[in-house]
């Protein structure tokens, strides 16, 4: 393919050198005639592990140019790439200047080049940047139709295509990417942009623009926790007398709970006899041994924002009459010891909500020993809130909380109709139930 990639820093300088590496006839752009000067002598302008070998091979062999002139590159290229910084303003916010400029210039130089007999083909604009979910939609798009004078996905091709290049192995992480996540506007440009990487190994995920912006920030939202996490716990084992990297070893090596999808599903708070209390633990010993540790001091204050979010979407609704369905802290179990769904109960009893329960683990007269205490001090009223059925508290509510999945309450929650729904959990079929009327998830 003819490809043109804006932006001549760490990542346009390795997309411009890998994909001419693959094949691909690219001219990179920049507004810095240096960098622009030092590729086409061969020379990579950013330091980095194989680069230098690569461009210097691809120049020579013509396979890659750069220019300043943006209008020349839209000439010669069926796609482009855009890989300019979005660096954070003083407030934190995202800087999108560079963007937007690019954006307009090459909005600009389409409207000539399909004005231009034998410019060939659809052009697809592809963002690679990294932006805030809507950044493409709601900005760059119409930026891109206003100078254009065409429409996105119909005129000319629109996709995000994010990059997980690590610095220090960008050239190893290009030609063997942990995936490859196409945000494709309409199925003509993702085809563009997957005709790209046709070579490349790993998954493919093509979804809809929105979510290739957020995925990008999921993955380096988590890779800073994930080193905090080990950073704080390895403070904390240091002042308690232990080896850390002994405790990492053995949390690794669990790939069932801990390196694993389990528990990293959006839904609700989490709750139970043992995550909230060993936090709480390993917080005081952190404390006690005047070690900082603002990432775990905070994980039970964020799981008592989600119970709090789920009271907000309660009241919102003006509704009185709420219904819940699930009360133990997890399905299939009767545990209801620091449970998030008590809590819930207890704050809408508060507020003087008319409540219905029902669990069907859940039976006042088989209450014992914890279970019962913790009931009678937190909800006293349970006997009275406790509904026998699901259609009880169905006939009862105006707007139902659901926080479980029991089959007997999935088969009878109406559709377009009856009370409305708060989704605590993420239902099995909560994609259908979101452009029904009613409805309302915590975590979609």
């Amino acid at each position: 393919m003819r490809v043109s990639v804006f932006g001549l820093g760490y990542v346009g300088c390795v997309s411009a050198a890998c994909l001419a590496g693959m094949g691909h006839q690219v001219v990179g752009v920049d507004v810095n005639q240096v960098k622009v000067d030092l590729v086409n002598d061969g020379k990579a302008p950013v330091v980095e592990e194989r680069i230098g070998e690569l461009i210097a091979e691809v120049v020579g062999s013509g396979a890659l140019r750069a220019t300043g002139d943006v209008h020349e590159a839209i000439m010669e290229s069926e796609i482009s790439l855009i890989c300019v910084g979005t660096p954070s303003e003083a407030n934190g916010s995202l800087c999108t200047t560079y963007l937007e400029r690019v954006t307009e210039e090459i909005g600009a130089a389409l409207a000539d080049r399909d004005g231009r007999s034998g410019s060939g083909g659809r052009h697809t604009v592809v963002f690679r940047s990294t932006m805030l979910p809507g950044t493409c939609a709601n900005l760059l798009v119409p930026i891109l139709e206003k100078y254009v004078g065409g429409t996105a996905g119909v005129d000319f091709g629109v996709a995000v295509n994010p990059e997980f290049l690590r610095e220090g192995t960008s050239v190893r992480d290009f030609f063997d990417p942990p995936k490859t996540v196409i945000g494709e506007l309409d199925p003509a440009s993702g085809d563009a942009v997957l005709a790209l990487y046709d070579s490349l190994p790993g998954e493919v995920f093509r979804v809809p623009v929105a979510t290739a912006e957020a995925i990008k920030y999921a993955d380096n939202a988590f890779h800073g926790l994930k080193i905090g996490f080990a950073n704080e716990l390895g403070a904390v084992c240091q002042a308690l007398g232990v080896d850390s990297h002994q405790v990492m070893d053995v949390f690794l090596a669990d790939r069932k709970l801990n390196i694993s999808p389990a528990y990293l599903r959006p839904g609700f708070a989490f709750g139970g006899s043992c995550l909230p209390k060993d936090l709480r633990s390993l917080v005081h010993a952190a404390q006690r041994a005047d070690v900082s540790v603002p990432i775990l001091s905070h994980v039970l204050p964020s799981n008592s924002a989600h119970l709090e979010r789920a009271v907000e979407l309660v009241e919102r609704t003006g509704k009185r009459r709420v219904g819940m369905f699930g009360l133990s802290f997890k399905p299939g179990t009767d545990d209801l010891r620091e449970s998030p769904l008590v809590e819930l109960a207890e704050r809408l009893f508060g507020k003087g909500y008319d409540l219905r329960i029902h669990d069907a683990n859940v039976s006042l007269s088989r209450l014992l020993g914890a279970n019962r205490e913790y009931v009678e001090t937190r909800l006293p009223h349970l006997a009275q809130l406790l509904a026998d059925s699901v259609d009880e508290v169905l006939d009862h509510a105006e707007v139902c909380l659901v926080g479980t999945r029991d089959p007997a309450v999935l088969s009878a929650l109406p559709h377009g109709g009856g009370p409305l729904l708060i989704d605590l959990i993420h239902l099995p079929d909560a994609d259908t139930r979101r452009t029904e009327p009613g409805y309302m998830g915590l975590a979609w």
